[in-house]
This record gives structure tokens, C-alpha cells and sequence, in this order.
């Protein structure tokens, strides 16, 4: 078993991504980004809502230090930055997606 963080800034850090996931809709954003790259224009097809309100979430999702931007171009790509958030986003889904 691993141990809990003790340091202040990862304590930090921890509450800062739950109380971001917490949104249903940046929930299935970050599930549907998992470990790969995708354009902004990619991620509203998978999620199935307005460019805008997409947007508005991956904002809150950067400005909490879970999500990376990369510019190319006319066109934003985002990805999980923080491997920590990718691995519980992974075990969320075994919980909750899996099939029992």
C-alpha cells in the first residue's frame, strides 16, 4: 500500500484535482483524454456538448495544474499533465466502468 502524502504541496495538489474532477462533465473530459493528446475540437466530439462549454471546463482544468495546452497552429491540444492524476483516473474507471 502506498503511502499518503505528507507533504503540504502534494496534500495541495490532491485538493485542488478531486474538488476539479468533482464536475461530471471535467470528469468525462479527463476520462476521455485517459494518456492521449487531443484537440479541443476532438474532445467536444467524444464529450458531446457546445465548443464554449468545453472550453470553460478545460480553463478550470489548466488553471488547477491537471491539464498541459499545446498550441499547433489554429488548433489547442490537451493532455493529463500530472501522472499521479492519470493513474487515478485509471483506477477510477476499473472501479466505475468496469463491468461486474
Amino acid at each position: 500500500m502506498e503511502e499518503l502524502p505528507t507533504r503540504e504541496e502534494d496534500i495541495e495538489q490532491a485538493s485542488r484535482s478531486l474538488k476539479a474532477m468533482a464536475h461530471p462533465l471535467r470528469l468525462k473530459v479527463l476520462c476521455v483524454l485517459g494518456s492521449e493528446e487531443m484537440s479541443v475540437q476532438d474532445i467536444v466530439s467524444a464529450v458531446g456538448t457546445t465548443q464554449s462549454n468545453i472550453s470553460q471546463h478545460l480553463a478550470i482544468l489548466r488553471e488547477k495544474d491537471i491539464l498541459r495546452a499545446r498550441k499547433d497552429a489554429n488548433k489547442v491540444y490537451y493532455r493529463v499533465g500530472d501522472p499521479r492524476t492519470l493513474r487515478l483516473i485509471s483506477m477510477m474507471s476499473d472501479v466505475f466502468c468496469s463491468i461486474h
